[in-house]
């Protein structure tokens, strides 16, 4: 049986943050029964990503600016300064992610967020 559901993240400042309780706030009455399954998550914003990591890790702000630097001589800034800054670090992450459910809980590592 399938099941679907939108919802919105509260804002967050550029950068890395976990969310891990807020989506799991949002969608636990849709897994609860759920025994073997599997939850797809897609993002619909061109400046985030999604991507399951050590459940915050600075370092990932780190590296990620190092990959894609402000600095570049970016084309695009009608959005703002860091708006293709964004849209490149959400095309080499991603907009969507995979999460094994079992027993109506996230299959999530000890460190994963």
């Amino acid at each position: 049986m399938g099941w679907q559901k939108t919802f919105t993240l509260s804002q967050r400042s550029k950068g890395c943050h976990l969310i891990t309780d807020e989506v799991y706030a949002q969608i636990a009455p849709g897994i609860k029964d759920v025994k073997a399954g599997m939850l797809f998550l897609f993002i619909q914003h061109t400046s985030a990503a999604l991507t399951i990591n050590e459940n915050y890790d600075r370092d990932m702000d780190m590296a990620l600016d190092k990959i894609v630097p402000e600095n570049l001589e970016w084309m695009h800034t009608d959005e703002g300064p860091d708006d293709s800054v964004s849209h490149t670090k959400t095309s080499l992450i991603g907009a969507t992610i995979s999460i094994p459910i079992t027993d109506g809980r996230l299959n999530l590592g000890t460190w994963q967020g």
